[in-house]
C-alpha cells in the first residue's frame, strides 16, 4: 500500500525539495504549511511541509517531529512563498524561513513566548496570619486580580508570600501569556472620520463596491500630495472591518510607520479593533508576539514594511500599498522579492481588492492602468481646497561651485523664518562631505573593501564607507606627502546643518538622516518636534520627502538635485521626478507654500514636470523612451551578478556564461559582461550580465539555463529578477 510522503523545503540554501516518509503516528496531524524537524545528512534541520502525496517510501527517512500542532502558513500564503521563491530564483526553504519571525522555527530559538502569573482571591472568610500576607491579599482583593509583574511594582520580593497564600488556599494562580507591546509608551487620541471631498467620495464608493464584492480587484489611487489618500484608506478599511475581514497596509519605510500607525490607532482602537505592526525596527520578541497574534486571528489591521506582505492573515479583505512607487519595496539582498508585486499576487490568491496609492505612481503601475490591467482612481486637488505649492527651478549656472545655498534660497529661508513658519531642506547625501582631499598632492581616502571614497563624518571624527561600514579616524597628516592640508570636499547633510546654523544662528535646526535616526524611536522624536513647532529648519536626506505631514512647513529647498538626475540608471529621470514631486508636496499642506529646486539642468523634462506637478506629461515622455529601448515596463530585465576574489577570474567566469547563453540563443538581448558600477564591494570584484526580453517567458527560459550553469569555486552568481538597483 502506498505510504504518505511529505515534500519538505528545508531551511538550507538549496533550490530543490526533499521527500520524507510520514510515520503512521503523524499521518493524522501533518499538513502542508506545517513546521517540521527532519534528519538531513548528519544533523537535524527545520523545514516546512509544502505538499503531501502517496507513493513508495522504501528508501526515505522519516519526518522527525512536528514543531507545532497548527500549520505556520496557510495554503494561499504557502503557495505565494513558493511561487516567489521560484520567480525570484531563491532557495524555497530560505524564502519560507524569511516569511516567519526569528525564533519561531530554528534549531535553537532566539525568542519564545513570555508568560506571567495571574493571582485571584479565593472565597475564604478567614485572614492569613502574617501582616505582609494580609497586605498583599488585601491589594489583590481590592483589584479583583493582579499579575506577578504588577505585584512586583507594588511590593518588594512578593513571590514567596504569593506562593504561601496559594498553598494556604487564599489565592488561585494561573499562567497567562504576556505580550511585548510596541505601542506601550505611545498613547494616541481618538479621532473621527473626516468629510470626504467629491473626488474622495467617488474613490471611496468604488473601493467600497470592490470590498463588498470580495473579489480580486487591483486599483491605483493617484492623488496629488495632500489630497487625502490616507483618509480614503481609513474609511475603506472601516468598510472591510464591517464585513468581518482584515486589512493589510504596507509602507515603504520603517520611518513612515509611526505616523500612519498613529492615525490608524486613533481611528480604530477606541472602536475595539486591534492593530499590529510588523517591521525590522521591532525587537525579535515584539515581532514574534505580533506574528502569533495575527496567526491566531486576534488582529484586525496589520501595518508594516515590505516583509509584512507575509503576515499570516486568515481573512484579508483589502491590501493597501502606500507610496507604491518606492524602490524600498524591493528587497536588495538575499530573497530579492518586490512586496508591491507580491501584494497583487496575494490579492489574486485570496480574492480581495488591492489598492496601490501614490502621488507619483511607478511607471509600471501607470502602464498597467493604461493597458486596462488596473483601475485608476484620481484625486487631483488637495483635501483642504488649497493650491499646490509654487515651485521654482533655481539655475545654478554661473554661481560659485562652493556656494551650497543659493541667494534665492537664503532669502526664502529668511522670509519664512520671519513669518514664524518652518523650512525643509533636502540634500540626498549624508555625512559632512563625500571625501577628504589633500590639497598638496590630491590624495583621497578610499575603502579597502569597496571601490569608493570614504565619507567624512565630522561630528564623530570618522571616515566611513556607507556600503561595508568600514571606518577609520582621519589622520592629521597626508599619508602620501605628509602635508597637513586635508580638506573636506563636497557637501552632505551634516555640513549643510552646520552652514545653516552659521547663516541663521537663532533658528532651531534638526537633521533627519540615517545617522540621526539609527536608534529606536529617534525618527519619531524628530517628527514630534516638527509637529510641536520645536524645530524651525529640518535638514535631511530623502527620508524627509516620504509621506510626512508637517502643517507648519511653508518652504522646501532642494539642493544637489542633479545628483539624482545624473545617476547611470535608466530610471534616473523617474526617480528624480518622484523625489522632487514628493518633497515639494511637504510645503504648504494647509495652503500656499513655496519650493525652490537648485539645479544645473533647469531644461530637463523631469525637472520641468516636477516643477509643474505634471505627472501626465512626464509619463508620456518617459514611456516613449522606455518603449524605444525595451526597458521596463515595456520589457523585462534580469541582472546576473558574479562576485569573487580576483578581477580577471570573475571576468573570465562571466564571459563563460555569456558565451553559453549566446549558444542557447533566443529572442533575449544579452548585455555584457561588464564591471558593475561598484565593481569592488566588500572585498569582492563584481561583474554583471544584463538580460533584456520583451516577454517574461523568454526571460524565464534563459534564466533556467543560467541557473543550471555551475560557477566554479570561489565565484558566486546572484540572479536578480526585475532589478531596481544595478549598482
Amino acid at each position: 500500500m502506498p505510504e504518505l510522503i511529505a515534500d519538505i523545503a528545508v531551511f538550507a540554501p538549496l533550490r530543490q525539495l526533499f521527500s520524507y516518509r510520514v510515520a503512521e503516528s503523524l499521518c493524522d496531524s501533518i499538513r502542508p504549511g506545517q513546521g517540521v524537524r527532519v534528519p538531513f545528512g548528519r544533523r537535524r534541520v527545520a523545514g516546512i511541509v509544502t505538499a503531501l502525496r502517496r507513493g513508495t517510501a522504501e528508501k526515505l527517512k522519516d519526518v522527525g517531529e512536528l514543531l507545532a500542532e497548527e500549520p505556520l502558513l496557510d495554503q494561499p500564503l504557502l503557495e505565494l512563498c513558493c511561487w516567489a521563491a521560484d520567480y525570484y530564483r531563491y532557495p524555497v526553504g530560505m524564502a519560507l524561513r524569511s516569511a516567519l519571525p526569528a525564533g519561531l522555527v530554528s534549531a535553537v530559538p532566539r525568542v519564545s513566548a513570555l508568560s506571567d502569573s495571574l493571582y485571584r482571591p479565593a472565597e475564604l472568610t478567614v485572614q492569613p496570619k502574617g501582616n505582609k500576607q494580609r497586605e498583599v491579599l488585601a491589594f489583590i482583593q481590592t483589584a479583583g486580580e493582579a499579575t506577578l509583574s504588577c505585584l512586583r511594582d507594588e511590593f518588594s520580593a512578593p513571590h514567596t508570600i504569593l506562593e504561601r497564600l496559594v498553598e494556604q488556599g487564599f489565592l488561585t494562580k494561573t499562567k497567562i501569556e504576556k505580550l511585548r507591546d510596541p505601542f506601550l509608551s505611545d498613547p494616541v487620541k481618538t479621532d473621527m472620520p473626516l468629510s470626504l471631498t467629491a473626488e474622495q467620495q467617488v474613490a471611496f464608493e468604488r473601493l467600497q463596491q470592490a470590498v463588498i464584492a470580495d473579489i480580486f480587484s487591483p486599483f491605483l489611487l493617484q492623488g496629488v500630495t495632500g489630497s487625502g489618500k490616507t483618509e480614503v484608506y481609513l474609511q475603506t478599511i472601516a468598510e472591510v472591518l464591517k464585513q468581518g475581514r482584515q486589512g493589510l497596509v504596507l509602507v515603504p519605510e520603517i520611518a513612515l510607520t509611526p505616523q500612519l500607525v498613529g492615525r490608524f490607532r486613533a481611528r480604530f482602537e477606541a472602536a475595539g479593533y486591534r492593530i499590529a505592526v510588523l517591521h525590522s525596527g521591532l525587537s525579535d520578541g515584539e515581532r514574534f508576539d505580533s506574528w502569533r497574534q495575527i496567526a491566531r486571528g486576534d488582529i484586525d489591521i496589520v501595518i508594516g514594511a515590505r516583509s509584512a506582505i507575509f503576515a499570516p492573515l486568515q481573512k484579508p479583505g483589502l491590501i493597501i500599498i502606500d507610496e507604491e512607487h518606492e524602490s524600498s519595496y524591493k528587497q536588495g539582498e538575499g530573497f530579492r522579492y518586490n512586496a508591491r508585486d507580491l501584494a497583487l499576487l496575494r490579492g489574486q490568491k485570496v480574492g480581495c481588492p488591492v489598492l496601490l496609492g501614490s502621488a507619483t505612481p511607478s511607471l509600471g503601475s501607470a502602464f498597467r492602468c493604461a493597458s486596462g490591467q488596473m483601475e485608476k482612481l484620481e484625486l487631483t486637488r488637495r483635501a483642504h481646497a488649497g493650491e499646490l505649492p509654487k515651485v521654482d527651478l533655481v539655475n545654478l549656472s554661473g554661481q560659485p561651485p562652493e556656494q551650497l545655498i543659493s541667494t534665492q534660497l537664503q532669502e526664502g529661508i529668511a522670509t519664512t523664518l520671519d513669518a514664524g513658519q518652518q523650512v525643509l531642506l533636502l540634500l540626498n547625501r549624508r555625512g559632512f562631505s563625500p571625501f577628504l582631499l589633500c590639497a598638496d598632492c590630491g590624495q583621497t581616502f578610499r575603502c579597502p573593501n569597496c571601490e569608493i571614497t570614504l565619507t567624512y563624518h565630522q561630528k564623530v571624527q570618522h571616515l566611513r564607507c556607507h556600503y561595508c561600514d568600514y571606518s577609520i579616524t582621519p589622520p592629521t597628516a597626508c599619508p602620501r606627502c605628509e602635508g597637513d592640508q586635508l580638506e573636506p570636499e563636497g557637501f552632505g547633510t551634516e555640513r549643510l546643518e552646520q552652514e545653516i546654523a552659521e547663516l541663521f544662528p537663532a533658528a532651531r535646526i534638526a537633521r533627519m538622516d540615517r545617522d540621526t535616526t539609527s536608534r529606536k524611536g529617534a525618527h519619531q522624536k524628530i517628527v514630534r518636534k516638527m509637529l510641536d513647532r520645536q524645530v524651525d529648519i529640518l535638514v535631511g536626506t530623502q527620508m524627509i520627502a516620504k509621506g510626512h505631514d508637517f502643517p507648519g512647513v511653508a518652504l522646501v529647498g532642494v539642493l544637489a538635485s542633479d545628483a539624482v538626475l545624473n545617476l547611470p540608471d535608466f530610471r534616473a529621470a523617474e526617480r528624480a521626478f518622484s523625489l522632487l514631486t514628493q518633497v515639494a508636496g511637504r510645503a504648504g499642506r494647509t495652503g500656499g507654500g513655496r519650493v525652490l529646486i537648485q539645479t544645473y539642468s533647469p531644461d530637463h523634462y523631469a525637472l520641468e514636470c516636477a516643477a509643474a506637478q505634471d505627472y501626465a506629461t512626464f509619463y508620456e515622455q518617459e514611456i516613449l523612451f522606455r518603449q524605444e529601448l525595451g526597458y521596463p515596463p515595456a520589457g523585462h530585465l534580469a541582472n546576473l551578478v558574479f562576485s569573487g576574489i580576483g578581477e580577471q577570474k570573475v571576468q573570465k567566469v562571466a564571459e563563460g556564461l555569456t558565451a553559453y547563453l549566446f549558444d542557447v540563443g533566443g529572442p533575449v538581448e544579452i548585455l555584457g559582461p561588464s564591471p558593475c558600477p561598484l565593481f569592488r564591494l566588500r572585498g569582492k570584484h563584481r561583474v554583471q550580465i544584463l538580460l533584456k526580453a520583451e516577454k517574461r517567458s523568454q526571460l524565464k527560459r534563459l534564466l533556467d539555463y543560467a541557473e543550471h550553469w555551475k560557477a566554479p569555486a570561489g565565484v558566486s552568481l546572484t540572479i536578480d529578477v526585475d532589478p531596481l538597483d544595478m549598482f
